[in-house]
């Protein structure tokens, strides 16, 4: 599914409507292995995940990142071994599936958008993607994104997160 813009006045322009299921754009993902020397970027400005190889982006992820109270830590990192197919934290009373850790070995994942006790993902969350911080510190990406995040990013990968 792609985005579209949507007029609300003559020159006036909504936001995007993203849907939080599918990949963030209607291309294919780039091919690790194809590529010579990707890594990742992370705007918390812009709430996007940049894949670079060779000085050009390659992809773009819309995201969601920590919020001020929890923020995402800057800096350049790589990609942990450890990596799941879902967890939940009764604390915050939120999970999610496809995770991969950055930083601290568990702490800090890129991962879906939020799920509750029970699977379900949470529109309710979902909705920032993109658009707005609004995690505990992770990187939020959509269902789809993040699956393929876990499916195939090699450990190791530098990202820089800004």
């Amino acid at each position: 599914m792609t985005t579209t813009v949507a007029t609300q006045a003559k020159g006036t322009k909504t936001q995007k409507a993203i849907n939080w299921r599918m990949p963030s754009q209607s291309k294919a993902y780039p091919v690790w292995s194809k590529m010579d020397n990707p890594w990742l970027y992370v705007s918390t400005k812009r709430q996007k995940v940049y894949i670079h190889d060779d000085g050009k982006v390659v992809y773009v992820m819309y995201c969601s990142t920590g919020t001020k109270s929890s923020p995402t830590p800057k800096g350049t990192y790589h990609i942990q071994r450890e990596r799941g197919l879902s967890f939940y934290n009764a604390t915050s009373g939120e999970g999610a599936r496809y995770w991969v850790s950055w930083k601290g070995h568990g702490i800090y994942l890129f991962h879906s958008v939020p799920v509750n006790r029970i699977g379900h993902y949470l529109p309710s969350e979902a909705k920032y993607l993109g658009r707005a911080a609004h995690s505990h510190g992770c990187i939020r990406l959509s269902v789809a994104d993040a699956k393929w995040m876990y499916k195939t990013v090699p450990y190791g990968l530098r990202i820089v997160i800004r």
